[in-house]
């Protein structure tokens, strides 16, 4: 389903009505300021299914270096490895 769009003044006023919407229906809001989209407002479900994403996320990423460490590890010191890991730890906790 779209994803319905309200400003955040809107969504004061109305809050229960909208609430209950994305509860009951799954319907996503888009909040918005000055026009702006700002936050979303989604089922709970939903933001457990993207956590599950951003997860498998890091762990395709991480699998990805192992591979390219795997292949070079043949011209490649242990120090060389250990940076690359340490590299590949501070992609994955970055902010997106």
């Amino acid at each position: 389903m779209a994803a319905r769009i309200i400003g955040v003044t809107e969504l004061q006023r109305r809050f229960k009505a909208v609430f209950d919407e994305v509860r009951e229906n799954r319907v996503p809001y888009v909040l918005t300021r000055g026009s702006r989209p700002e936050a979303v407002l989604l089922p709970y479900e939903e933001y457990e299914r993207l956590e599950r994403l951003d997860e498998k996320e890091v762990v395709y990423r991480f699998d990805r270096l192992l591979e390219r460490t795997y292949r070079r590890s043949e011209d490649t010191d242990e120090a060389d490895v250990a940076a690359d890991v340490r590299r590949a730890r501070e992609e994955t906790r970055r902010p997106r």
